[in-house]
């Protein structure tokens, strides 16, 4: 099969990317090595940036966004016994919305179905061929054990961490940047209503401590916990006991409820440069992962898919390969600044773990400067609803 891109993953960043080339006249092919069911039913983020919401409305994405998204006005940070609103709307004139990446998933295949998108699911031994050369390719196994073989004008390695298109760029022309954090997130999804209006950050002596939610009858949260935890060790009452405990406030409660899911994640910063080689472009986790704590990384797979469709547009459309040149340094410029934004957020609200009262007062005192200072508090709602899109000419 023919085509002008093929795009490896059928992620947010994957199937966006595609959405965004057939509106701009160009042809792909998406080849995924999970099932579409999979894909739908993972959970990740859900918080998008201001212009990652404006992006979907205006390609078509944004009704149910518009009618089930939660848009909210700021965030709420904590230290024991204090809560304060920051509130982004007031300080910039913006807002951000709660939208899981589970819906936006789903919104973005229904858009690729009636498109009558080539997407190829449960693709197995997926390899690329050719990246240096002007006609590289990807061939896979399809569901049925068929081979098949794509052969396109570039390849968009959408695939995330563990895919096949960062590993298949020769590693001596990779640099990598990485921080393993000594503490994870214990998540869990509730079927209760938030207790909460906006998003709650806590900083505890415990530990970190996180409301959000994913719709008006469904709660996220999250505890700060040992990367080497066994999820055994916490049961339904000990989580709830201790979100209470860590995000206690006079006159607040939590409201509890059936627990329906529950896992640990390890927290970890991580950028792959360039993001780039021969015909091949990386995007979303394929070349960056930042801790959720600063809500970017599906933001960063939005930007990124953005900047690299207007370039291929570029040079498929008028032969000018100068945006495409350009990708790596443009995509990189946002990911490095988004990066340090979440760097800054963990290390404010999450405990350094060495039991040392010298740093809790330290991070404590921290928070209450940034929520005493206007101009603390512009600076943290600036880069919390996103900055804009690079500018493209």
């Amino acid at each position: 099969m023919k085509t002008q891109v093929a795009i490896v993953g059928a992620g947010p960043a994957g199937l966006l990317l595609s959405h965004l080339l057939d509106q701009l006249g160009i042809e792909s092919v998406i080849i995924e090595n999970k099932s579409r069911d999979y894909i739908e039913a993972r959970i990740r983020a859900g918080v998008l940036e201001t212009q990652s919401v404006d992006l979907l409305v205006e390609t078509g994405l944004g009704d149910r966004l518009k009618k089930e998204g939660l848009e909210h006005h700021g965030i709420y940070l904590q230290t024991p016994g204090e809560r304060v609103h920051i509130n982004f709307n007031e300080l910039i004139g913006k807002t951000v919305w709660v939208y899981g990446q589970t819906e936006v998933t789903k919104d973005l295949n229904q858009a690729r179905d009636k498109a009558g998108q080539v997407i190829y699911y449960s693709a197995s031994e997926v390899a690329l061929s050719g990246i240096e050369s002007s006609n590289p390719s990807v061939s896979f196994l399809d569901v049925d054990g068929n081979p098949q073989v794509v052969e396109a004008l570039y390849i968009a390695g959408c695939d995330g961490f563990h895919g096949i298109s960062r590993a298949s760029i020769p590693s001596q022309t990779i640099v990598t940047y990485e921080r393993n954090y000594n503490f994870g997130w214990l998540g869990v999804m509730a079927d209760v209503a938030p207790s909460t209006d906006e998003l709650i950050y806590a900083w505890h002596p415990n530990g970190f401590a996180m409301h959000s939610m994913r719709s008006k009858t469904r709660s996220r949260l999250y505890l700060q916990v040992d990367p080497d935890e066994d999820i055994k060790n916490w049961s339904d009452d000990r989580i709830w006991t201790e979100l209470s405990q860590r995000m206690h406030v006079e006159g607040w409660h939590l409201q509890s409820g059936p627990i329906i899911e529950k896992g640990i994640t390890p927290m970890r910063s991580f950028v792959s440069t360039p993001m780039r080689y021969g015909n091949l472009f990386l995007a979303g986790d394929a070349a960056h992962i930042v801790p959720p704590t600063g809500a970017k990384g599906l933001n960063l797979a939005i930007a990124d898919v953005k900047v690299l469709s207007t370039a291929l547009a570029r040079a498929l459309h008028f032969k000018d390969t100068s945006l495409i040149d350009s990708y790596s340094e443009t995509a990189l410029a946002r990911v490095w600044r988004s990066t340090y934004f979440s760097s800054w957020m963990t290390s404010m609200l999450h405990t350094s773990g060495n039991g040392d009262p010298f740093d809790d007062q330290l991070q404590s005192a921290q928070i209450k400067a940034v929520v005493s200072s206007p101009s603390a508090m512009a600076a943290l709602a600036e880069n919390y609803v996103g900055i804009p899109f690079a500018s493209q000419s």
